[in-house]
């Protein structure tokens, strides 16, 4: 533990070096979890996490920071903005079925690498400050309530589709924290401002969020379509559109989103590869280097190229009957991925049929 010192100066230092580092704002929260550790062990317990069995296998540590961290006292939480920068307009790639929508956050560098150096160099600064002292960095890479301490931080409040919403910034923003043995003051915690609000929940195509505050991870399309390692199941599948890689619905929707800024990082303000106004043919087209080669660098990599060739493939299932579809889908009938045949048979299947009965329709109406 470093020595005594005038904590509240170092709290705002740190959200002054927090802000050099790129991050738009600081919180401080304590690690008193136990209201969320209760809400955790109930979404669990009706089994509303899928096939995240990670999520548990850790349990309660997730809501026990001094378990995860020994030591810790406080959680340092920062948010930084991920928009991109001259993105094509999500509404109108959602709108166009022969385009493929992928999560706006997903367009820049991978998060995970960007904000755990910037956390992890803020939390060196912090050791030039004090000296020697316990800390931890993470960015959705641990068993961390994420929005739980940036709510208690003061960074914003739990929206009804269950992420952190704030009235300056809206929800295009990435969390991460420094759990760390320094007894810091905590900054205040912010009201809840959705009211009766519920245009997320209407917005949510699959129904995943089952009521205020409550989200079925297993109809969520960012799970469907990036946790989930299996089949898709099809009563779900056509819900899902042209969203290949995680979904924006409910966030769209969102009225506070209109008060969201572009990102100011150039590792997420600029677009990778076009991806933001992609034709799913094109993307159904790339090999597994073209894959390896534009996806380098970028969150997308994770699922990869099976699961990428899945979710396309659902996408070309869902687009409006195109006969330049059922010829790509027809070259890979015989993919060597059983997962990538049989949603492939799926979508080919769909687009035959549509394509038949707007024939029959044509030739009645002669």
């Amino acid at each position: 533990m470093a020595v005594a010192r005038d904590w509240t100066a170092l709290a705002a230092s740190i959200a002054t070096w927090g802000r050099e580092l790129g991050f738009q704002e600081i919180g401080i929260a304590d690690t008193d979890l136990a209201q969320d550790e209760i809400r955790l062990l109930n979404w669990l317990q009706a089994g509303r996490h899928g096939e995240m069995d990670y999520m548990a296998r850790h349990g309660s540590k997730r809501a026990r920071a001094a378990e995860l961290v020994p030591g810790t006292l406080r959680v340092i939480t920062a948010r930084m903005n991920y928009w991109p920068h001259g993105a094509r307009d999500a509404s109108a790639v959602l709108a166009d079925s022969r385009k493929a929508y992928i999560a706006r956050y997903a367009l820049g560098r991978d998060y995970h690498k960007v904000l755990r150096a910037r956390l992890q160099a803020l939390a060196t600064r912090i050791g030039d400050e004090v000296g020697v002292y316990g800390y931890r960095v993470f960015t959705d890479s641990a068993p961390v309530l994420e929005v739980a301490l940036a709510a208690k931080g003061g960074l914003g409040w739990r929206g009804k589709h269950t992420l952190l919403l704030s009235r300056e910034m809206g929800s295009y923003f990435f969390l991460g924290e420094i759990y760390a043995d320094l007894p810091l003051p905590v900054t205040p915690a912010v009201g809840a401002h959705c009211g009766t609000c519920t245009q997320c929940i209407a917005a949510c195509p699959t129904g995943a969020i089952v009521a205020p505050y409550e989200l079925d991870a297993r109809r969520c399309i960012s799970y469907l379509t990036i946790e989930l390692a299996g089949s898709i199941p099809e009563d779900l599948r056509p819900l899902i559109g042209n969203r290949v890689y995680g979904c924006d619905d409910c966030q769209i929707a969102c009225p506070w989103n209109r008060f969201a800024q572009e990102a100011s990082t150039a590792d997420f303000a600029q677009v990778r590869h076009g991806l933001d106004d992609a034709n799913l043919l094109d993307l159904f087209a790339w090999s597994k280097g073209d894959f390896d080669a534009r996806t380098a660098g970028s969150a997308i990599r994770r699922i990869g190229y099976e699961r990428w060739l899945r979710n396309i493939a659902v996408g070309l299932g869902n687009a409006a009957p195109d006969p330049a579809i059922v010829d790509a889908l027809r070259t890979r009938v015989e993919d060597a991925s059983p997962l990538v045949r049989e949603h492939v048979a799926w979508a080919l299947a769909r687009q035959s049929a549509r394509l038949e009965s707007g024939a029959r329709s044509t030739a009645v109406e002669g």
